[in-house]
């Protein structure tokens, strides 16, 4: 029996920028594949550590991306969406700390706070920079196969 996913890809969570969306798409299998390791090895602490790190790890990356390209294209609420960013990162790091120092998280608590800060994050936050992208000339879909995309999985 397979594990359904905890989040589901939808058209409604695109920002409308091709490499963005992939981006969140990996996010979105990141958590879900997650969600596989606390339902499935929730006592094998290693196992969900090591899922939690890849997950922290490119979001870490996705951030990078997303805060570079706000800074090239001159978006005016980039400190508060970079502050939005940091406390993710911050509040990520604290379940791994529980995980460390009580060997376990709680999966309902760790999954729904994902799942409540992506897609939130997503549809009200992200969407927000989408249309200031494309009107200074981000395309909407890749001219050529990215080299980031290779770089993501």
């Amino acid at each position: 029996m397979s594990i359904p996913n905890y989040i589901e890809w939808s058209d409604e969570l695109s920002v409308g920028i091709q490499e963005i969306d992939e981006q969140h798409k990996y996010l979105v299998q990141l958590v879900n594949e997650l969600n596989v390791h606390l339902l499935s090895h929730g006592s094998a602490k290693e196992t969900v550590h090591e899922a939690l790190d890849k997950l922290i790890r490119y979001t870490e990356t996705h951030f990078v991306v997303e805060e570079s390209l706000m800074r090239i294209l001159g978006y005016p609420d980039y400190d508060s969406h970079r502050q939005h960013h940091e406390d993710l990162i911050q509040m990520v790091l604290d379940f791994r700390q529980q995980l460390n120092v009580e060997g376990r998280v709680s999966r309902t608590e760790l999954m729904e706070f994902l799942h409540k800060w992506l897609t939130y994050h997503i549809l009200k936050e992200d969407k927000q920079y989408s249309e200031h992208f494309l009107s200074r000339g981000a395309q909407r879909s890749w001219l050529k196969g990215s080299w980031l995309k290779k770089f993501w999985k």
